[in-house]
């Protein structure tokens, strides 16, 4: 018994296992990572950079042996060691990163290389042919290897396309070379069809590269159907390759829709640039879904700290940009359309700061009057704030009117000058509800007007929520102005009454009292003017210091004995001394 209900037990734990797998939320498949390769465009420039543009293709095998080398390196797939061989190859477990694809790629474009060098060689050794069949083989199956890696759904729509095309490509090439000519011809028309679906579904500087590959099939496709002999044969063979692959060219349709759909690509303004960093793409993705996820935030304070964050994320992306460009202008032959693409892609960025920060604004005024609301009335200096972010959202519209590549775009400017006179208005609104703090009314007026003006010449021209505002901002001037105009003249009945008393007062006093006070005194003019009191009142006036030298008291004199001269003793000799020096005797002997 206890083993049987053991395994009853198991079997119920399996049972539940497998209906929680089936049942398991979307989400966890959402959470699968999404890889996109362009292998035309690898292949293309690692074939320009190491060899083949000097048709040097025992170099361009070279750089792919050493390419795999690395990469098996870094992926931890090293096949033994020096003595041992273990062959491993890149399974879907090892699709942890998108570099383990480029393994099988190289050893197809090494094949490919090593066989396009022996064709070259058995022009004069025929016997090589042999070998450049079984290598075209090769490079055939690492493409088949390639493309069965790629059908995972950690890849997109592009990248599946691209392994299609480059597997008919290969097997194509290969039976070109055993004279096939019936399916090289199927194989390379269709990776022609899907590189020209590429083409026309991509933008301008991506599509360059798929109609040149689309050319460069044309003489082989020709060649075949000159092989084949009847053109009938071939339209028969080509109509039947349709019906055949009926389904690939659904498939087609529904991956190229998906390729619209993700972000290897952005369109604004009627035009369409590619997106190729991935921070730019990630907060693009981000961008498109912020406004549902701003709905969500209950409070201001949530809405607000989430525009910022989103802020951040777009200078981080407009740096990215600006690596590119400079990374662009640095390289050799780099092509002026892919430089204004990511212009262009800078441009819109900018505007998306701009936007985001006109949003930001507009939550910071209306958080200071859900605030100040809640106490009945707006402080002057809460008004001055509101001010200066309707002066800082006005700037950034003018900013947005000043981006490059916008500046002929006449559908753009005039919608940005409608929003500008909108928010104008508001900004004067507010002006003269500061200017009634200062009980300056006229000028209160004079700004009311000035708003009114605005709303009066873009209220038809505005979307349905500002033009909403602007609705409710005309009620509420309507209301202000009455408002200011009945302070007006309570003010100016207590100023007259205040200036009567004023001059009551000054009459009173004598012009010399008054002169920096403007009063118009008829009695000035009479027999009697008040100019002066004479005599005039008597006034305090402080005295004239006395100073007396008392220190000469305390000072010591110095002593001028020292100072006194000295006396010649040769005048104590008298007149004897006069004689002895005259005649030269009674002297001092040397």
């Amino acid at each position: 018994m206890s083993t049987s209900t053991s395994t009853r037990t198991m079997s119920n734990q399996i049972v539940a296992n497998e209906s929680n797998k089936e049942n398991a939320p979307e989400n966890e498949e959402k959470k699968i990572p999404i890889f996109s390769i362009e292998i035309l465009k690898i292949i293309k420039e690692a074939q320009q950079q190491h060899g083949l543009r000097h048709n040097d293709y025992q170099r361009y095998r070279g750089y792919c042996t050493r390419r795999i080398r690395r990469l098996r390196k870094v992926m931890h797939l090293q096949q033994g060691d020096r003595r041992h061989f273990r062959k491993k190859n890149v399974t879907e477990t090892n699709l942890t990163d998108e570099r383990a694809v480029y393994i099988p790629l190289m050893l197809a474009e090494r094949a490919w290389s090593y066989a396009m060098q022996l064709r070259v060689e058995a022009n004069t050794e025929p016997r090589k042919k042999f070998h450049l069949v079984s290598r075209l083989r090769k490079a055939a199956s690492y493409a088949i290897q390639l493309q069965k890696l790629c059908e995972s759904e950690k890849f997109d729509a592009r990248t599946q396309l691209e392994t299609q095309a480059y597997v008919a490509w290969c097997e194509g090439m290969l039976q070109f070379e055993l004279q096939e000519w019936k399916p090289a011809i199927e194989n390379l028309k269709k990776a022609q069809m899907i590189y020209e679906k590429l083409a026309s579904a991509l933008n301008e500087e991506d599509a360059i590269l798929y109609r040149n590959r689309y050319e460069e099939l044309e003489p082989s496709l020709r060649f075949c159907a000159y092989n084949i002999g009847n053109e009938t044969d071939v339209n028969q063979l080509l109509h039947l390759r349709n019906q055949a692959q009926g389904d690939l060219l659904v498939t087609l349709d529904t991956l190229m829709a998906q390729t619209r759909d993700s972000l290897s690509e952005v369109t604004w303004r009627n035009r369409t640039v590619p997106v190729k960093n991935s921070r730019v793409r990630t907060f693009l993705l981000a961008n498109r879904d912020f406004n549902s996820l701003l709905d969500k935030c209950t409070t201001l304070a949530e809405k607000s700290d989430s525009l910022e964050q989103h802020l951040m994320d777009c200078k981080d992306a407009m740096l990215a940009i600006r690596d590119d460009i400079k990374t662009e202008q640095k390289m050799d032959g780099s092509s002026t359309s892919s430089a204004s693409s990511l212009q262009y892609l800078h441009t819109y960025l900018s505007f998306i700061r701009l936007e985001r920060s006109i949003q930001r604004n507009l939550l910071l005024i209306e958080s200071a009057l859900e605030n100040d609301g809640k106490q009945g009335t707006v402080g002057s200096k809460k008004l001055q704030d509101i001010t200066r972010l309707y002066e800082i959202l006005i700037q950034n519209i003018l900013e947005e009117q000043q981006l490059p590549g916008l500046e002929d775009d006449s559908d753009f400017q005039e919608k940005l000058v409608i929003k500008a006179k909108a928010y104008k208005a508001f900004r004067c609104y507010y002006i003269g509800q500061s200017l009634s703090t200062l009980h300056r009314w006229r000028d209160t007026m004079a700004m009311y007007e000035r708003a009114l003006l605005h709303i009066s010449s873009v209220i038809n021209q505005v979307d349905d929520d500002l033009k909403t505002r602007l609705s409710n901002l005309v009620n509420t001037i309507e209301s202000s102005k009455y408002c200011a105009h009945a302070q007006s003249v309570l003010e100016q009945d207590n100023e007259e009454e205040l200036d009567s008393l004023k001059n009551a007062k000054l009459q009173k006093m004598p012009l010399t009292k008054r002169l920096d006070e403007y009063y118009e005194d008829s009695s000035i003019l009479g027999k009697d003017p008040n100019v002066i009191k004479v005599p005039p009142e008597m006034e305090e006036i402080p005295c004239k210091p006395l100073f007396f030298d008392v220190a000469l008291n305390f000072v010591q004199l110095p002593a001028f004995k020292k100072q006194q001269p000295v006396s010649d003793p040769a005048n104590k000799e008298g007149i004897s001394g006069f004689v002895k020096g005259l005649w030269g005797w009674g002297g001092k002997k040397k």
